[in-house]
Order: structure tokens, then C-alpha cells, then sequence
């Protein structure tokens, strides 16, 4: 399904897409997925663990949300240009294989 057509069809009906956990938090400012998960009810069920890692880590305002989507290009995205993870150490909760 190379074609712009298949593409579309793929994403209308979800093929090569997967459930990921988005996380975002505005200290450090970060946006996190986790994932993939095969159905929306585990990565609801895992949630929970990545966002209390986060916190346990310091971070401030944190928002999440479960989503279908393809593989991100990045799992952890920051705004500050000094370290790759804001300051952070890696979540332990760095995603699945």
C-alpha cells in the first residue's frame, strides 16, 4: 500500500498503526511516547506507571492522552536546546519491544 490511495485506506481503517501513550509535561518542557501497545485498554493500563516515573523525576504539569498513530520519528521530544532529555535521566519506562 504504497500508493497515496493505500495510504489513505491505511489510515482510515488503522493498518500499520499501533496504540502509543503521549505524554507531555511543561517542567521539563517534553513530550514523551510510549509504546506501541497492540490495544487501547494496555496502554491505558500503562499509563499510569510512565506518568509516576515522571514525577518521581520532578516534572510539572503533565498531560497525557492514548492514541492511535504510526511509530513517532522521536519518542522523547524536548524544547530546551541543552540536554537531549531536558535535564532528565531516561524515563524507566522507555517504552516495549
Amino acid at each position: 500500500m504504497k500508493t497515496s490511495f493505500g495510504r489513505f485506506l491505511a489510515n482510515l481503517f488503522g493498518f500499520g498503526q499501533d496504540w502509543w501513550v503521549e505524554v507531555q509535561t511543561s517542567q521539563p518542557a517534553c513530550t514523551y511516547y510510549f509504546g506501541p501497545f497492540n490495544s487501547e485498554t494496555e496502554a491505558e493500563t500503562m499509563k499510569g506507571g510512565y506518568i509516576e516515573d515522571l514525577e518521581q523525576e520532578g516534572a510539572q504539569s503533565i498531560r497525557s492522552v492514548v492514541k492511535r498513530c504510526g511509530h513517532p520519528d522521536q519518542l522523547t521530544i524536548t524544547e530546551e536546546g541543552d540536554s537531549p532529555l531536558g535535564g532528565f535521566a531516561s524515563p524507566a519506562f522507555s517504552g516495549q519491544s
